[in-house]
């Protein structure tokens, strides 16, 4: 029977001249093929000598660097569960996961053993090791005596091969499981859907904790044996170093907004670039605009989630519409309903519903959350709320959680943002529910202006009383330097809500 571990697709469709380079770092250190399989057998052998328990997880969070990335195949290539945990929570974050995951071993940077190690310790984890950024840290001692030969793990397509962790913005956070299937059916959609060809250079700026770069951006270079140029977190000059030699970038919105402050970033800086690719955070239709006429590309806007990998995508050939993600990727099915469960006709809001071999298995240990997330008919309700055009094109209106319900009417914050953002001394907005005694909750918006603007609160709802109905007009506009946002450029509105509310 054909191995289903997702390692095993990409070994297969690694080059085959193995000494080509696999990952330059920006300092300019090579990994070449050969290296990326020599480097995952010898961690691989470390963690099958550990003699874990099969399905065993393995908890990181470290730096991105290559090493990094390593750990992720090696695990892969293991037989275990690879539970990536972003670097920016603290300890009573972290204490949480390994609680929750109970990982057999624990990875962390050098700099945070000594508390990360009480919390793995103290729950029960039986390992704890160091991986630093610059190649330092005592998995790689340990692993440096290990063979640089493996047989990569038989695993079934239905075996885990991942738990992620949502946000958890709002309520507990839950851990999203992967299988094997889910992510090789993905990556391998992707890698024909966006057309990877022989010769592609992914610039890779992305986390390694998050779908967007761990499992989008690098399976995809994996998938299509191409070469990754690595930086360790977005940098515009160091970005638009690196454009020339690249054929393919993957960001978030605020990447585009940074390329664009930069005076020297022009159609010649993207020469050499194939493709644009932006995620995890809607892309203003003023952006997606300016960096056409800018760059001379359209940026190719797609929609995923942790729970279901990538849904939809504006196509590679065709119209890319801003304010929309386009189409459902191939194999995906994904429809826009009402509250009564009925479909949404053209233009319609509802709720969006996805059901394809992408969509997660379940949440981790929540048998009940899980059975609550799906319908009857087994598609997964994503909790976001969007519409349908007349062309087949998503549009994501927001959260369903940021629905905001005043005086008895439903409220839908994207809708009155993209009026917001039209106005011309408006760099970006975010709109919220704040309770109200008559309303229920009251429609609040956020705004952060351009530098020097002569914007006010009145200039604000004048502007959207000529444009949209009366219940939907904010009641208060609220100025800010800068809107809160997560690691991967998503406004943090519960956040607005606890001070403006």
């Amino acid at each position: 029977m054909l191995n289903a571990n997702l390692y095993a697709l990409f070994e297969s469709r690694f080059p085959r001249d193995r000494t080509a380079c696999c990952i330059e770092t920006h300092d300019g250190r090579y990994y070449s093929w050969n290296d990326l399989d020599r480097a995952t057998a010898k961690i691989a052998n470390l963690l099958k000598a550990l003699k874990l328990p099969q399905g065993s997880r393995i908890a990181v969070q470290v730096e991105k660097s290559p090493e990094a990335l390593i750990l992720y195949l090696a695990t892969l290539r293991a037989g275990y569960v690879y539970l990536p945990l972003n670097t920016a929570y603290r300890a009573a974050e972290v204490a949480y996961f390994i609680a929750d995951a109970e990982p057999a071993v624990v990875v962390c940077t050098p700099r945070n053993f000594g508390w990360v190690s009480q919390i793995a310790f103290a729950i029960g984890a039986r390992h704890v090791f160091t991986l630093g950024d610059d190649r330092t840290g005592s998995l790689l001692v340990r692993a440096a005596h290990q063979s640089s030969r493996c047989e990569t793990e038989e695993k079934d397509a239905d075996d885990l091969a991942a738990i992620l962790y949502t946000s958890g913005t709002t309520g507990r956070s839950k851990g999203a499981m992967l299988t094997h299937h889910n992510l090789a059916a993905n990556a391998l959609v992707l890698h024909e859907y966006w057309h990877w060809q022989p010769g592609d250079v992914l610039l890779h700026a992305l986390p390694l904790f998050h779908v967007h770069g761990l499992f989008v951006a690098s399976h995809c270079a994996l998938l299509n044996g191409s070469k990754m140029i690595f930086l360790p977190k977005f940098d515009s000059a160091g970005v638009l170093r690196l454009l020339p030699r690249s054929t393919v970038f993957m960001g978030v919105p605020t990447y585009y907004v940074r390329l664009l402050a930069e005076p020297s970033f022009d159609r010649e800086a993207c020469a050499a670039m194939r493709l644009f690719i932006s995620g995890s955070a809607p892309l203003l239709t003023e952006t997606f605009h300016a960096f056409a006429q800018r760059s001379g590309h359209t940026i190719l806007e797609r929609y995923g989630m942790s729970e279901t990998n990538m849904l939809a995508s504006n196509p590679y050939f065709g119209d890319r519409i801003g304010g929309t993600v386009g189409p459902p990727m191939p194999g995906v099915s994904i429809r826009v309903v009402k509250g009564d469960g009925t479909l949404c006709a053209a233009d319609e809001i509802g709720d969006i519903q996805v059901k394809g071999p992408n969509v997660f298995k379940g949440y981790w240990r929540m048998p009940e959350k899980t059975a609550e997330e799906f319908s009857s008919d087994a598609y997964f309700k994503t909790g976001d709320v969007g519409r349908f055009d007349a062309r087949g094109y998503l549009a994501i209106v927001g959260r369903g959680k940021d629905l905001i319900i005043s005086g008895g009417y439903n409220v839908y914050p994207k809708e009155i943002e993209s009026f917001i953002d039209e106005m011309g001394d408006v760099v970006e907005s975010a709109v919220i529910g704040v309770p109200h005694p008559d309303f229920g909750e009251a429609v609040t918006a956020v705004v952060v202006a351009k530098p020097d603007a002569r914007i006010s609160e009145t200039d604000v709802i004048a502007f959207l009383k000529a444009r949209i109905a009366n219940f939907k007009v904010p009641k208060r506009v609220h100025f800010v330097p800068e809107l809160p946002r997560n690691t991967m450029g998503k406004v943090q509105k519960n956040l607005l809500r606890a001070q403006f509310g």
